[in-house]
């Protein structure tokens, strides 16, 4: 086993994607200007500016990096489980990782995906403490309940018995955990609160990442028809690529419909300078088939993340 092979596998590119929710949750968090006629916060709150983190920084500190040691955990499993099933064969549109390779055996892979699950749940033990200052609490209790389903979540979309991501569920998962539960509870651990109008920009996140994981699908139609069934196979490759276009859609409507709510300042629509990027990327899906889609899945994932730190940004400036 050696690091090269496990980075490779960890695919470092994804990271940005997960990074986003909880980028944006917390920037939303620790604003203080989200207002309606001065006198009503967006989101209901009497006082955005007050988080209620026991240890603010070190709450976001350990967010961030249980966020990342969750998205590694899902694509360590993934891989084991696209090789498990006989996914992941040399006709594969995408990238090859190290199991398809020989980097690593499936039991170096098994040992390593352990070794992450069992980090993942130090490193979210420290975040809910940091948070709250207690374990055994029922919002800590609650919160640690959402950790552990969001750890069988990154582990089971290819691998076990009958795993999610084979029968076409995989959209509403990443929808949930990626944008959903990403963005809310970036905000709770840092402000012990969920308005509900939070609901349009975790939605928009959760709309960006099914966009990824829909351009993923689309480039492996080929390969991917033998062993498993994703909502790319079920519409055909034309009505994917217009599923596509509504999911980039409607993810911008929720973020123009979230900002506009409340009074314009200019830096709260820094997000809008991301655009290009999404047409761009949107060209490329309609223009590209199978290998040549592959650059489209960075940019759409690297869009996102400066969508999100753009818009989070702006929040807090403005």
């Amino acid at each position: 086993m050696t690091l090269s092979a496990c980075l490779r596998s960890m695919r470092l590119r994804t990271l940005p994607l997960s990074l986003s929710g909880v980028v944006l949750g917390v920037c939303i968090a620790f604003s203080s200007v989200l207002v309606v006629e001065k006198s009503m916060s967006l989101l209901g709150d009497s006082d955005l500016s007050a988080v209620q983190a026991v240890h603010p920084i070190a709450t976001v500190v350990f967010l961030l990096l249980t966020t990342v040691l969750l998205q590694i955990l899902s694509n360590l499993s993934n891989e084991l489980g696209d090789t498990l099933s006989g996914t992941d064969r040399e006709d594969r549109q995408g990238v090859h990782y190290s199991l398809q390779d020989g980097g690593l055996t499936i039991p170096e892979m098994k040992r390593l995906i352990a070794s992450v699950a069992a980090a993942c749940c130090l490193s979210g033990l420290a975040m809910v403490y940091c948070s709250f200052g207690e374990i055994f609490a029922w919002m800590p209790i609650l919160l640690l309940l959402l950790g552990a389903a969001a750890i069988w979540a990154a582990m089971h979309y290819t691998l076990g018995k009958n795993p999610y991501g084979y029968r076409g569920l995989g959209d509403v998962f990443v929808f949930i955990f990626f944008g959903l539960v990403s963005v809310a509870g970036g905000y709770f651990v840092c402000a012990h609160t969920l308005p509900a109008l939070l609901l349009l920009p975790a939605s928009a996140i959760g709309f960006f990442s099914v966009g990824v994981l829909n351009v993923n699908n689309i480039r492996d139609m080929r390969s991917d028809a033998a062993t498993r069934v994703t909502v790319a196979i079920k519409l055909g490759e034309h009505r994917a690529r217009i599923y596509q276009t509504v999911l980039v859609a409607i993810g911008w409507a929720c973020m123009i419909i979230f900002m506009g709510m409340s009074s314009f300042p200019w830096p709260r629509w820094l997000f809008l300078l991301t655009l290009p990027l999404y047409v761009l990327h949107l060209k490329g899906v309609w223009t590209r088939t199978e290998r040549a889609l592959d650059p489209m899945l960075p940019l759409l994932v690297l869009s996102t993340f400066f969508f999100s730190l753009l818009a989070g940004l702006g929040l807090v400036a403005a």
